[in-house]
């Protein structure tokens, strides 16, 4: 008897830096969606596919960390990811196994058990605490609730858990004839949006604590070829301060930034890359709807 081919969304949430974007980039096997260690790197719902010829396709939806609502940006940004709970057919809720439960995981299992879509609990970061104080985590959350299909216990680092969390996921996916990407489609997210998230990530990972995330990108300027891509890109900060840390001591970080940039983006597109990069500041911008939708934040568009 014929297999039947299994295909649906699968949401994943949680509060910021709890290994979203990680566990996502380790179940595709490529890296589809930004990581620091600084919360709050995800913007925008990133899907990731999962695809097994002639048995499965999983679409995955990373969404932002939600947390408390200071700016602008941050509502759109938890409002894009609570949206992100409906129309799919399983949710994925993530929490760390090295942390305490805090109000905004309280919060988001609240929503969550608002919702009808099926629920996994994942914990996550399972190789930072001993066998005794994971046991005693999902005991934790299973006196908090009873809502869960399953509890699973991962780590990305050692690998705990990965394929066993694949399986359960499938398992709980509807039987379709029809899948919505084709075999080797690993992201659907915009050549333009791609780029713009490397040359963010490597903002945040060089500048440290100096830099917090008030930094966009605005590909200005981008010509493809069969051989070249060439990008011109501004990078936009809040304050002239921003911008210095950025430019560094004789231009050396700005130097650093375009390098590892141009470097990622060469892996992923297999072109020779030529890019220009411009700090500008705009004051405030993660307060002005106008400008948080010019960055490419636009709510409506998730």
């Amino acid at each position: 008897m014929k297999q039947e081919f299994k295909s649906g969304f699968v949401t994943i949430v949680g509060r910021p830096n709890v290994g979203k974007s990680t566990l996502l980039n380790k179940i595709i096997g490529a890296k589809v969606s930004i990581v620091t260690n600084k919360a709050q790197t995800t913007r925008n719902n990133i899907r990731g596919i999962l695809t097994k010829k002639d048995e499965y396709q999983v679409v995955f939806v990373d969404t932002p960390g939600i947390h408390t609502s200071k700016k602008e940006l941050d509502r759109i940004m938890n409002a894009s990811a609570l949206r992100s709970m409906k129309d799919v057919d399983l949710a994925l809720f993530l929490v760390p196994a090295d942390e305490v439960i805090g109000k905004n995981d309280l919060f988001i299992l609240k929503e969550l058990e608002k919702s009808e879509v099926s629920k996994v609990l994942v914990i996550t970061k399972a190789d930072l605490v001993p066998k005794d104080k994971l046991f005693a985590k999902v005991l934790e959350w299973k006196e908090l609730s009873d809502k869960f299909l399953d509890t699973i216990v991962t780590s990305t680092i050692d690998n705990i858990n990965i394929d066993k969390l694949v399986s359960l996921i499938v398992k709980n996916l509807p039987e379709n004839d029809y899948q919505f990407y084709d075999d080797d489609i690993v992201t659907d997210q915009p050549n333009r949006f791609a780029i713009r998230e490397i040359i963010r990530e490597n903002i945040l990972m060089k500048a440290g604590q100096e830099i917090p995330h008030s930094v966009a990108i605005m590909i200005d300027e981008l010509e493809e070829s069969e051989d070249d891509i060439e990008i011109t890109a501004s990078i936009i900060v809040e304050r002239k301060s921003q911008k210095g840390i950025i430019i560094g001591k004789q231009g050396s970080k700005i130097s650093d930034i375009k390098y590892k940039s141009k470097k990622q983006i060469k892996e992923l597109f297999e072109k020779n890359v030529h890019l220009e990069l411009f700090v500008k500041v705009q004051e405030n911008w993660r307060n002005s709807p106008s400008l948080i939708k010019k960055m490419g934040y636009d709510k409506n568009k998730y």
